[in-house]
């Protein structure tokens, strides 16, 4: 490297996330994302594993319940199709079930759902996932956004009237969710009609792509949203004030605020930049836990998610369901991880270069 290019590089950015090369931007790590992706696919392995004998070793089956509703209508021939139907024949092995397991997962087959009248867990599931993911989702990131960048500036702005705001968030964080949603439908919507206490549209509204259907759908999330952005935003405050405590120590926040650069590059270019990193992690996991949805939540409201598809699942014995819903939410957090792996590793080499 010649000298005027190591002269180029800002001194304050050296061993920090904010380091960046002459030659353009953050390198990708490759080596860093094989690495995690092969530890990612074994444990997508393992819990398919799991998500395929755990059902076998509870009391009971679907296509056991179905039959005790139906009270003698279906024949013993009507079962014995039930069960192979849904891969719970005893006359064929265990092994074989495994591996007929694997190849309908394969082929994009996830079974039948007996509590949907019969029909396909990835229709049931589709059906009620871009709900969860509007809300939940939604919810999320403004609660992570709002949370991170509160966070920053109270802990820049340490010793002030802001950090009243921290105990009041953390207060907030321990209100249950059904309960501060309840208090939410006795007040904006009972009491001063604002907004609708439940569902998801009302009733007689064609869903479509057209302004009266997407303006009852923002109109009935309103109420949940606001809920769970009250509730979680105190975690996300919390933290982010915690760790810029810790950076704003380091010592190249002291040499950047010496050479007299402005409060504002100093504090999101510098300081924020590094504090954030533990923040991309847990949003991670909290993007990955979105499309399990909340179903406190979704109970309270009557919201047609993945939430309360689990519970109607789960009361119905319905397995096939329960195992597509549990398989959905694996691939939802380990694809969440491993997009959090890749940003962590971009925004820190030194991730990259430990771990590599």
């Amino acid at each position: 490297m010649s000298a005027d290019s190591q002269t180029s590089i800002d001194p304050t950015l050296v061993g920090t996330t904010a380091a960046r090369t002459e030659r353009g931007g953050p390198r990708v790590p490759w080596r860093f994302i094989g690495g995690r992706a092969a530890f990612y696919l074994f444990t997508l392995w393992a819990a398919i594993t799991v998500n395929f004998f755990l059902p076998r070793m509870m009391k009971g089956d679907a296509v056991t319940s179905f039959m005790a509703r139906s009270q003698g209508q279906l024949t013993p021939d009507a079962e014995k199709a039930l069960r192979a139907m849904f891969g719970l024949d005893t006359s064929v092995p265990l092994w074989q079930q495994y591996l007929d397991y694997w190849n309908m997962l394969l082929h994009g087959n996830l079974g039948v759902s007996i509590s949907t009248g019969m029909a396909p867990v990835g229709e049931a599931i589709a059906s009620a996932l871009p709900w969860t993911l509007g809300l939940v989702g939604v919810a999320t990131i403004i609660s992570f956004a709002i949370g991170t960048g509160l966070g920053a500036i109270i802990g820049w702005r340490r010793g002030s009237r802001l950090d009243a705001f921290v105990p009041v968030t953390t207060f907030l964080g321990t209100i249950p969710y059904f309960w501060l949603g309840l208090i939410f439908i006795a007040v904006f919507s009972t009491t001063l009609g604002w907004f609708p206490a439940g569902h998801a549209y009302e009733v007689g509204v064609e869903p479509g792509w057209n302004a009266e259907f997407i303006s009852q759908v923002v109109s009935h999330a309103v109420l949940p949203v606001a809920t769970i952005v009250v509730v979680s935003l105190g975690g996300w405050v919390l933290g982010m004030r915690n760790m810029m405590l810790t950076v704003l120590d380091e010592d190249y926040i002291t040499v950047a605020q010496a050479k007299g650069m402005p409060n504002r590059r100093v504090l999101w270019r510098y300081a924020a930049r590094n504090a954030v990193l533990p923040q991309i992690q847990s949003f991670a996991l909290a993007l990955g836990f979105i499309v399990g949805g909340t179903l406190v939540m979704e109970m309270v409201f009557s919201y047609p998610g993945i939430g309360l598809l689990l519970l109607n699942a789960t009361n119905a014995k319905d397995y096939a369901l329960m195992q597509g819903i549990f398989l959905v939410l694996v691939l939802a957090v380990l694809v969440a991880n491993i997009l959090a792996d890749i940003a962590y590793a971009i925004l820190d080499p030194r991730t990259r270069q430990t771990e590599a």
